[in-house]
């Protein structure tokens, strides 16, 4: 099994991006899957671009994309991705789409095909902090989680894709008090586990994983 995990450069003003540094340092073989890393830009369109480039490349079975979500408490794997691009920053390079879709020929919404809730459950054997995001926003995130679907179902069929959130990492919260963070250490290690959950988990396993509100 090959999987291709990306990663996106810093936004937002951040010196660093957790996504990024994490992939980084994660094995280049989990569980006897080749674990095959991809810097993206966060620009709209042209992370999708880089990725779609690679998927050509490469033919991963697993596309899997890593974003930073400051502020969460947890590494989120994310249910589901929404045709709406609605940028409330810009991205690198200055680009503020709002109300576009990603792609005009896209369904409203592509669920991710990776076991979501497997993934959660290995993270928190690990003793740490993860739940199920039922939303990935409507920034670059979302965009290249949408994106790596839509060319699943336009292109590569049996290609399992989806997308994990992650903290701040310490260093990024020493200046924002009370905004939850995450050991860069301890963000890789979630990450590798949800990586043995894919190769493990063919279909998703039954639990639990909704929210109220």
């Amino acid at each position: 099994m090959k999987i291709l995990i990306t990663g996106f450069d810093p936004f937002g003003g951040e010196p660093v991006n957790p996504a990024l540094e994490a992939v980084k340092l994660m094995k280049n073989e989990i569980a006897g899957a080749k674990i095959v890393k991809l810097e993206i830009p966060t620009v709209f369109h042209k992370s999708v671009e880089k990725i779609h480039e690679a998927m050509k490349a490469e033919k991963p079975d697993v596309v899997l994309s890593i974003g930073q979500a400051g502020g969460r408490f947890g590494v989120t794997p994310e249910r589901v991705a929404i045709n709406v691009d609605d940028a409330r920053i810009k991205d690198n390079e200055g680009n503020q789409p709002v109300d576009a879709p990603v792609f005009a020929d896209g369904e409203p919404a592509y669920f991710s095909n990776l076991p979501v809730k497997a993934m959660v459950e290995a993270i928190k054997a690990k003793g740490l902090p993860s739940t199920l995001s039922n939303s990935a926003g409507t920034f670059v995130c979302n965009h290249v989680m949408y994106g790596v679907l839509y060319y699943i179902h336009k292109e590569f069929p049996g290609v399992r894709g989806g997308f994990i959130h992650v903290p701040f990492i310490t260093n990024q919260v020493v200046t924002k008090p009370n905004v939850a963070s995450m050991a860069l250490a301890d963000i890789t290690e979630a990450l590798e586990a949800a990586v043995e959950a894919i190769v493990k988990n063919e279909k998703d396993i039954h639990a639990v994983g909704g929210e109220i509100h």
